[in-house]
């Protein structure tokens, strides 16, 4: 059964910056498609970055520039570095992967979840 696991959330003051892990079992995060979700609470999941197994990379227009994805194969994990955080991107991180249909950055087309690290900036 594909698992991922998402690891590196926490508390950071604005202006700083944290790296979230997404270890993947069973799937091969370089044959996959995986994205970085996010979520406050009473609000819609969110799209913010997704990298491809050619390592083609897309951001929501809200994390460009400050935020990169990227994958370590020998680990079998996903990163995702963020620097310069704001108390907007207070909320709850998610990992997420399909085997297919390209670059997206729509919750809809993922079907592996993680459980999700919480990433407070105040």
């Amino acid at each position: 059964q594909v698992q991922l696991v998402e690891s590196g959330g926490g508390s950071v003051q604005a202006g700083g910056s944290l790296r979230l892990s997404c270890v993947a079992s069973v799937l091969s995060v370089s044959r996959a498609y995986i994205g970085w979700f996010r979520q406050v609470p009473g609000r819609e999941r969110v799209g913010i970055a997704s990298i491809s197994p050619i390592g083609g990379t897309r951001y929501a227009d809200s994390v460009k520039d400050r935020f990169a994805i990227s994958r370590d194969n020998a680990k079998n994990t996903v990163y995702l570095e963020m620097d310069s955080l704001n108390p907007e991107d207070t909320a709850i991180y998610s990992c997420a992967a399909r085997t297919g249909g390209g670059l997206s950055l729509l919750e809809a087309d993922y079907y592996y979840w993680g459980q999700g690290t919480q990433v407070t900036v105040s």
